[in-house]
């Protein structure tokens, strides 16, 4: 049965059909959300590439920089940006505003100990 159960999930995953588990009791079990698929042509990174690239090669102790190395540098610092700005909005919010301000980024930096390495630098 295992077997059987790994080729339909192989089966299924190539085909982009969403595979139902069988529970303990031999019975189907809820389809797992899926995750949003993006509309053909989107980009994978937001940031321009060539900028990422560009800042990168401006560092005079890298001499060589793959395609790779760029998209995933591009990739953290818009995950970076994001959460920054999420923690920020929070900080925003209990002064019950919208609109991001210095001293709600300044508060986030203060309150979250991952970006104490921030501290004194705005």
């Amino acid at each position: 049965a295992a077997r059987s159960t790994l080729g339909a999930r192989m089966a299924a995953a190539g085909s982009g059909t969403p595979l139902e588990e069988e529970g303990p009791s031999g019975e189907a079990a809820a389809p797992q959300p899926q995750a949003p698929t993006s509309a053909p042509g989107a980009r994978l990174s937001r940031l321009p590439l060539a900028r990422v690239k560009a800042l990168v090669k401006a560092d005079p102790d890298v001499t060589l920089a793959g395609q790779e190395a760029i998209f995933i540098l591009a990739r953290a610092a818009e995950l970076f940006v994001e959460t920054i700005a999420k923690d920020a909005y929070c900080c925003a919010q209990q002064g019950k505003r919208k609109t991001l301000q210095r001293r709600d980024l300044d508060n986030a930096i203060e309150a979250v100990d991952e970006f104490a390495f921030l501290e004194g630098t705005l």
